[in-house]
């Protein structure tokens, strides 16, 4: 098994290991900072054209997220997408929290910190 970019949550002589790919660790992080937090758009990927465009974080996709483990503490940074008119610091709390909690609560892994990038806005589709 190629345990590149992976990370052992468990292992084990008698029962087997069990490795969690970084990728998936950056997908729970995407799809923690997209659903159920007004305000946010998506992840924003930079885009080849450097307007960038938000993407849900589902699928395979991990553009706009990194993901960092070190002695099993996972560092996590986001760019992410905002709709014009909202508050930023408290869009950037709860999208803090969020991720943290989705991380350690699926993974049990520690979370040490979530760095978030507004990378991104939209000016078309604020709150009125």
């Amino acid at each position: 098994m190629d345990n590149k970019n992976a990370y052992a949550l468990r292992e084990d002589e008698k029962a087997g290991s069990v490795y969690l790919q970084e990728d998936v660790v950056a997908s729970i992080a995407a799809l923690a900072a997209t659903r159920d937090i007004e305000g946010v758009l998506g992840i924003y990927d930079g885009g080849q054209d450097g307007k960038g465009k938000g993407i849900s974080g589902l699928g395979k996709s991990s553009k706009g997220v990194s993901v960092d483990v070190h002695h099993g503490i996972v560092d996590v940074e986001l760019n992410i997408s905002i709709l014009y008119g909202y508050n930023i610091p408290a869009i950037c709390q709860k999208v803090q929290a969020k991720v943290k909690n989705m991380i350690e609560n699926m993974t049990g892994m520690k979370v040490g910190n979530v760095n978030l990038r507004i990378a991104g806005l939209n000016m078309g589709k604020g709150r009125s």
